[in-house]
């Protein structure tokens, strides 16, 4: 990417800065400034005042210094109200007003953080025409614009091009690329730039290292954390609370918990207090794994240290006995994090909504979707799917619609889970033509199905005595090379073997396991029961041969 001039999207001086055009604004002026009021503001009469005074200043006379302005568009911008400084900046450019570099790096950070990033390099090139060079906060703001905009490559490429030039990064510059690297799992990428950075007057510094290793520790190469985690030390740089946690996570997600323990062990020899981020890795690790028992020990652990649980805490805990089945007891620590002090967020009204549908309190669920609401907690897609299973397993798919339609209005896209979700309750409550009629609008969206959803309409269809429609949709996936795994298999044996076609369901058992794809427990539970009613050899052999199976 050349500095000056950047390819593709990227022209700096595409569009005109500060002139009467209000170029700036991707939404006319008085709407853009009525959404960041309203969707940033966490006090709308401070917000009010600072307009005021804007406005106020544009229209003073004699004309005030451009330093006022900056000293409110910064503070907006540090609010997070980028909209509107990229609005008021527009009105000031009608005015009059030149802009500075303290001006136009205010702007630049604003079209970074609402994804404008033509503008932003437009900018950038205005910061040259007015004789200024741009600094290290600037130039490290555009590379965090670009990896927030999924544009890592092209962060990469300004770096260099920039380094080319003799520009001087620092240490912030590189963190921010290694960030940007690792949150896109690309963390092999971000040790080579590492490496790259030790070689150049900015050494790797603690964040650098705790960016990666929880970056490695996040795509389970647990063994590559491990590893950089020594040569951290052994280049002199001590591993903090941060550190740790992260290899915590790494050896819990991977099933490791004897090395989990010894690095929470060192880390309390090395007089490093674990914190509330810590105690609830573990947590969520037990929770996870169905030793709430354990989860409860590292609570009393936690308190014991003074370390108070959280949000995050609580909500691994409820639904640690939500997957044991215990919606009671997840109830109970709802109301003692209420008591506590802590307001209960989406995730915690999620997870016991969803605990209370699996068992069928489709109308407990009901009542806390409404109090979220009434506190203006504004559910997502997975409230709505757990909700809308609810709904569908318990028969009431009249209700669904209306779930549906209050998804729509809070502005919530559908994803193919929910779909999935939806599809399998039409299915299973005999609600076969809705459910085809369903399948033939997310194929119409431009959703791909995925092999769960695929398996869900077959399964309906063996199970409504439509086998030819299965099978279709069966050799249709196969023929296309769609990936088959081994519940697709399951569901069109299981139809054939309920058509007594056990010749059929012989084969199709070969080629599964021709594609790899071998039979298990569940193929064996599903199956058998049919299998041990035909009073034919094909029958019995069939069931010999998914034992044999199972036994390989």
């Amino acid at each position: 990417m050349s500095f000056w001039r950047a390819p593709s999207r990227y022209v700096f001086s595409q569009v005109p800065l500060f002139s009467t055009s209000p170029f700036l604004l991707s939404l006319p002026c008085a709407l853009t400034l009525h959404f960041s009021f309203h969707s940033n503001s966490t006090n709308p009469h401070n917000i009010e005042e600072v307009l005021s005074s804007f406005n106020r200043l544009l229209h003073a006379r004699p004309q005030p210094s451009i330093i006022q302005i900056n000293k409110i568009l910064g503070s907006l911008a540090k609010l997070k109200h980028h909209r509107t400084v990229i609005s008021l900046l527009a009105q000031a450019g009608s005015k009059g007003f030149t802009p500075t570099l303290v001006t136009l790096s205010i702007l630049i950070n604003c079209y970074c953080h609402v994804g404008q990033m033509t503008f932003a390099f437009s900018a950038l090139g205005k910061i040259h025409k007015i004789g200024c060079q741009p600094n290290s906060i600037t130039l490290t703001t555009l590379m965090k614009g670009l990896c927030l905009n999924n544009n890592v490559g092209k962060a990469l490429d300004f770096h260099d091009d920039l380094i080319a030039k003799g520009f001087q990064l620092n240490a912030f510059s590189y963190g921010t690329l290694i960030n940007g690297l690792c949150k896109t799992g690309k963390t092999s990428a971000a040790v080579k730039l590492l490496q790259k950075t030790a070689r150049g007057p900015v050494k790797p510094n603690l964040v650098m290292y705790n960016t990666i290793i929880d970056g490695f520790c996040r795509e389970r190469l647990i063994t590559e954390a491990r590893d950089l985690f020594h040569e951290m030390i052994d280049h002199g740089i001590s591993p903090d609370v941060v550190t740790y946690s992260s290899l915590i996570h790494g050896f819990c997600v991977t099933n490791k918990w004897s090395e989990a323990t010894n690095f929470f062990n060192e880390m309390r020899l090395e007089g490093i207090n674990p914190n509330v981020h810590t105690f609830s890795i573990l947590v969520d690790a037990f929770c996870k794994e169905g030793s709430v028992i354990r989860a409860e020990a590292i609570v009393g652990m936690m308190m014991k240290c003074g370390t108070k649980p959280n949000h995050v805490t609580y909500n691994s805990l409820m639904d640690g006995y939500c997957l044991m089945n215990n919606v009671g007891e997840s109830r109970k620590l709802f109301n003692k994090m209420v008591n506590s002090g802590l307001a209960p967020d989406i995730f915690s009204y999620s997870i016991l909504i969803n605990g209370l549908c699996k068992i069928k309190m489709v109308d407990d669920a009901m009542d806390l979707f409404k109090e979220m609401r009434r506190k203006s907690l504004t559910p997502h897609v997975v409230t709505y799917s757990s909700l809308i299973d609810g709904l569908c397993k318990t028969g009431r798919i009249s209700d669904v619609q209306d779930v549906i339609y209050e998804m729509h209005d809070s502005g919530h896209a559908p994803d193919i889970i929910f779909y999935s979700i939806l599809l399998d309750g039409l299915c299973k409550s005999h609600h076969l033509d809705q459910a085809i009629t369903l399948f033939k609008r997310i194929v119409n969206q431009g959703i791909q199905p995925d092999t769960y959803t695929y398996t869900i309409l077959i399964d309906g269809l063996c199970e409504s005595n439509r086998l030819n429609d299965a099978w279709q949709i069966f050799q249709h996936l196969l023929v296309n090379g769609h990936p088959l795994n081994v519940q697709a298999y399951t569901a069109m044996i299981k139809g054939f073997c309920k058509e007594g076609l056990y010749d059929e369901a012989k084969a199709l058992l070969y080629n599964m396991k021709e594609n790899g794809c071998v039979p298990d427990v569940v193929t064996f539970d599903t199956l058998i029961p049919l299998l041990e009613k035909g009073d034919n050899d094909e029958a019995k052999n069939l069931v010999g041969e998914i034992f044999i199976s199972l036994l390989k």
